[in-house]
């Protein structure tokens, strides 16, 4: 299962990155247990040293973190995927990276994305927002995005 990840984490990361970028899942060798081995991350974006993810920019960590994430997702999948303000330190090229890879994902799996990044919710189908019109209590609303674009 390990390699099939280390394989997987490799090519997601030359989507979300350049394809020539180096990275790689390194396990840590002779522990008596393998189950307490521990997994060290090496990221090389263009331009950089291959280090380890601590030396990486906030937005290359979370593109880094996001690749390992669809790594392990590709070995076992789901059916719906919910993901948290992951895109938050990305800025817009980034942006459009983690959108396009989520699109392609999205034929097989549903994604719930919690955003305040207009470009995230842009690229969504449908959109729900949640309100407070009084103390307490809550509404939400939701937009289907391709209505919207027809009514504009």
């Amino acid at each position: 299962t390990f390699e099939k990840i280390r394989i997987n984490f490799q090519k997601v990361f030359k989507t979300l990155f350049e394809a020539d970028d180096y990275c790689d899942l390194i396990i840590e060798q002779d522990v008596e247990d393998p189950l307490e081995a521990r997994i060290e991350i090496k990221a090389q974006p263009r331009g950089k040293r291959p280090s380890g993810i601590s030396q990486l920019s906030g937005g290359e960590k979370t593109l880094t973190a996001i690749a390992l994430l669809f790594a392990i997702y590709l070995v076992k999948p789901s059916p719906f995927c919910v993901l948290d303000e992951v895109d938050a330190p990305l800025d817009d090229a980034n942006i459009e990276r983690f959108a396009k890879m989520i699109k392609n994902f999205s034929e097989d799996t549903q994604f719930i994305i919690i955003t305040h990044n207009k470009q995230t919710m842009s690229k969504a189908e449908m959109m729900y927002g949640v309100t407070m019109p009084e103390t307490g209590i809550s509404r939400l609303v939701g937009v289907k995005l391709d209505e919207v674009e027809d009514v504009l």
